[in-house]
């Protein structure tokens, strides 16, 4: 009974970390943008979006290293289908997200073109090469300088109106100690809710499925949510699609510069999950691509998304990262 007790404490104790960790980190991230006249899009997609992926970073390099390779990719497209299916839904029925024409134009049919490519070349090779990986990078290099012309050439004074007034050398402290919260807090979490599952006879096959799945995504889980809570619906968007961008572009694009990475083996076959990526951010360009919004009805219909991904992956025996 203590056992159960002292894991329901890590639960709160690890949920309460992540929500204030994210509040710090979401202040930080929207007084950046209004200290330096940047779109809050533009640092979604940058500094928010690749703070919130360094798990998922961390996860696929020292995976590829280890020679676990499948890992590394099976750790990318699980990411990817999770944040858009899972935090993106959840994001927008708690609050009806507004999606400027920019991010429907470019942002979004950028990350279908990188899963497109990620897919077609994985099932044509059978595997992510070094050249991907130069691919992949250069693509990088090239959308982050289309984000330094959209920051120069887009008006963003009627953003940060209701942003904390946050001194400029405690922004930093901000977004980095925030950031240290909420993985910090994620994985507290994560370790008390897997505590309990064994205690309740669950496989550790089925808490990898379900509760170590979200508990690697409760970054961009909380930040989306807190953005979004606190007016900074740009910041929420840009964090999902910068980071699955970043999955796909850098990690990705870096680790195959390590070694190969195999798509269609005996040990690893992401054909299916390759296409549940992409057809998740092409149903996020379905639902936003006419009203420029993400509401209630389309959070449902992404729920309902990962929860047919997630019956085939219980039937097949697949694990989503």
């Amino acid at each position: 009974m203590f056992n159960i007790l002292v894991s329901i404490a890590k639960i709160i104790i690890g949920f309460i970390m992540l929500i204030k960790g994210a509040d710090f980190f979401v202040d930080g991230a929207a007084a950046v943008a209004k200290k330096l006249g940047v779109p809050e899009l533009v640092i979604g997609l940058t500094i928010v979006a690749m703070g919130t992926s360094a798990p998922e970073a961390a996860v696929s390099l020292s995976a590829a290293v280890a020679g676990n390779n499948g890992i590394s990719i099976g750790n990318v497209i699980g990411s990817n289908i999770m944040n858009v299916l899972v935090i993106l839904g959840i994001t927008s029925i708690i609050t009806t997200l507004k999606v400027k024409p920019a991010t429907v134009k470019v942002d979004i049919p950028f990350v279908i073109i990188s899963t497109i490519v990620m897919v077609a070349w994985g099932m044509t090779f059978g595997k992510l090469t070094r050249l991907t990986g130069i691919i992949f990078l250069l693509a990088l290099f090239s959308y982050m300088g289309y984000l330094i012309w959209y920051s120069k050439h887009t008006d963003s004074e009627d953003e940060g109106e209701n942003v904390k007034d946050i001194k400029l050398w405690l922004i930093p402290i901000f977004i980095l100690g925030g950031l240290f919260v909420i993985v910090l807090g994620s994985k507290i979490a994560v370790a008390g809710a897997a505590d309990i599952a064994r205690f309740f006879g669950v496989s550790d096959r089925v808490i990898g499925l379900t509760i170590v799945a979200l508990g690697t995504s409760l970054p961009e889980l909380m930040t989306s949510v807190t953005a979004a809570r606190k007016g900074s619906a740009d910041i929420a968007i840009g964090n999902i699609v910068g980071s699955n961008l970043f999955n796909i572009l850098f990690i990705l694009g870096l680790t195959t510069l390590i070694i190969p990475l195999p798509y269609v083996s005996e040990g690893a076959n992401f054909i299916i999950d390759g296409f549940v990526a992409l057809g998740a951010v092409l149903l996020l360009f379905i639902l936003v691509v006419k009203n420029k919004r993400l509401g209630r009805t389309g959070g449902i219909i992404m729920l309902l998304g990962y929860t047919a991904y997630f019956v085939y992956l219980l039937l097949s025996g697949s694990n989503p990262v």
